[in-house]
Parts: structure tokens; sequence; C-alpha cells
């Protein structure tokens, strides 16, 4: 049975790394601020998937910034011409269920879209109550210098296809998780 320490007491920390252990004493009874935590440390950082998914979604944007401002875009109106790209006109509920965006975020990126000329926002014929967002002119131009984000993005990542792939189909996994529930 474990039991804590007393504050005279002298706490060993140990984490196993391969085939040796390091041992840190610390005589205060309290953790130092070096000590590692266990791999089996439910609440240790390095052990926590919201963590590394979010430092990676960081990182990952942070490579695409550089590449997308030669063409005047950020991250997320990069993913909503990507949306476009395939498939325009969609109304802008369309747009938000693709990217799982509110209206309330969605719709400045769209406004910003429109003011740099790459989409249009117009009433829908069908409904009244919707919104159509299509393609300009410019906006299609645009995919065609898009076309060489993805392999600056494979390249800065020093990740190959495959692996890439993997990742994309596990986190969708992820996703899917998620939205069950």
């Amino acid at each position: 049975m474990d039991r804590r320490p007393t504050r005279d007491e002298p706490v060993v920390v140990e984490r196993h790394a391969g085939a040796g252990a390091t041992s840190v004493d610390v005589t205060d009874g309290a953790l130092p601020d070096t000590a590692i935590a266990t791999d089996d440390d439910l609440l240790a950082l390095e052990n926590q998937v919201c963590f590394a998914l979010a430092v990676a979604a960081r990182g990952v944007i942070g490579v695409y910034r550089p590449i997308l401002e030669p063409l005047g875009l950020t991250h997320p109106q990069y993913l909503v011409m990507l949306a476009l790209w395939g498939r325009s006109p969609r109304t802008v509920r369309d747009l938000g269920e693709a990217l799982q965006l509110e209206p309330a975020t969605l719709s400045p990126l769209l406004k910003r879209l429109e003011a740099q000329g790459y989409v249009t926002r117009e009433r829908s014929v069908r409904d009244e109550r919707a919104l159509d967002v299509a393609l300009t002119d410019a906006g299609r131009a645009l995919r065609e210098r898009a076309l060489g984000i993805p392999p600056q993005v494979v390249d800065r990542l020093g990740m190959s296809l495959e692996e890439l792939a993997l990742l994309r189909d596990r986190l969708t996994e992820v996703i899917a998780a998620v939205q069950r529930g």
C-alpha cells in the first residue's frame, strides 16, 4: 500500500527509460521542479492526448503561415477556399458543417474573402433565408497557385506522404469518436 511521505522523509521519483531508471531524492518531502512523472501518471502533461494535439495543431498551422502569406490567406481562409474549390456555390450553413465552424466564426472569414475578391455572397434563389457563397474568377484562379502548398507542407514537416495519410486517418477517427460523444 502506498503512503504519502511525511514532511521530513525524502521522496524518490523514478522514471523508467529503457534499461535504466533515474531517481531523484528530495529531502523536504515535496516533488522537485525537475521531477519527471512516470509513464503511467495519468496527469503528466506529456501523457495527455489533448496536449499533443494542441501543440501539433499549432505547429502545423505555423508551417502553413509563411506558405499561405504570399497568397494573402490565413489558415482558416485557406480551409474555406479548399471547401469551395471542392464545390461552389455552397450555402453558409453547408460550409459551416463541412468546416465544423459556427456561423459567427465563418461569417468574418467570408467577409474578408469577399473583400479580397475571391468569393461572392448572395441570397439563395432557392431559399431566401440561405446565403450562397460562390467562387469568383479570381478565387478559381487562386486554386492554381495553391497547388504548390501541399508539397511545401510535406517538405517542411519532413514526413512521408504515407505517414501523413496514416496520421490524417487516425485523426479522422478521433474526430468521429468525439462527434459520437
